[in-house]
């Protein structure tokens, strides 16, 4: 996937860069679509996502659990860059990709929804918010694109990347 940036991956390019028969991945995987979907798993899982996020978990407020979120994810992106590119560069013509990306889309957005419903329980949501609309707006500020026209493009480190993105959400969605 990386190294085609998604383009013409087949189930028998998979196969041969495994080393197995096509017939032995349709074993594991039915379709290309739960091939990408666990393959996104397979690498949030190596990469320790899981691990990072119980930070964000344990955060004794709302605040800090929002600037946990935005560390662990703010340095997760580096490492699912290329994976992350294939899937987005075929999205729009390659439904299995767009499955797979909008999978962990939701994941991500679940986790915005999540610390928004804390602010608000605590009493700590900027006014004029509501819950979706503060959601979606952090889980576009957060997003991969943004991460990458900041430090690919616009030449950031991932450490000024992080240190402006909790001041932008604290500024937006804090009181």
């Amino acid at each position: 996937m990386e190294e085609r940036r998604g383009v013409g991956v087949r189930m028998s390019d998979i196969a041969k860069s495994a080393g197995i028969s096509r017939q032995a991945v349709y074993l594991h995987f039915a379709t290309r679509v739960e091939l990408l979907s666990e393959t996104t798993k397979y690498v949030d899982k190596i990469k320790g996502l899981d691990q990072g996020l119980l930070s964000v978990a344990e955060a004794k407020n709302a605040i800090e659990m929002m600037d946990a979120y935005v560390d662990v994810w703010g340095n997760y992106l580096p490492e699912i860059h290329g994976l992350a590119g294939a899937l987005l560069a075929v999205r729009e013509t390659d439904g299995a990709a767009e499955a797979a990306w909008d999978e962990c889309m939701s994941c991500h957005r679940d986790g915005c929804g999540g610390i928004v419903a804390a602010l608000k329980s605590e009493g700590k949501l900027a006014a004029g918010w509501t819950d979706s609309t503060a959601t979606e707006m952090m889980w576009v500020l957060l997003s991969f694109q943004t991460w990458e026209q900041l430090t690919v493009e616009c030449g950031w480190s991932n450490q000024q990347y992080i240190r402006w993105m909790k001041t932008v959400l604290a500024q937006t969605f804090v009181n």
